[in-house]
């Protein structure tokens, strides 16, 4: 296995999540709704490795978020948009 430079190991990725996309937009198309999120997670993941993402920095995220969620709508009850799991 040869090792490739970072621009096109990159290139590569940004072509694999191309495919994804198209992936989760047929599968949502067919109906498959259930599939089509867990090739959205794949497509999640797969962009925070592009950007440089790490779980810290996610739950972070997800941790704002919820708080936003809890204060903005005090009165209304909803389920949280994103939730890590780990």
């Amino acid at each position: 296995m040869e090792w490739a430079p970072v621009a096109n190991s990159d290139e590569q990725l940004l072509s694999v999540l191309a495919t994804l996309e198209e992936c989760r937009a047929a599968l949502r198309q067919s109906g498959k709704s259930d599939t089509a999120q867990l090739v959205a997670v794949a497509i999640l993941d797969l962009r925070m490795k592009l950007s440089h993402i790490g779980d810290a920095e996610l739950k972070v995220l997800c941790e704002e978020m919820l708080l936003s969620d809890a204060s903005d709508a005090r009165s209304q009850r909803r389920r949280p948009l994103l939730r890590l799991i780990k």
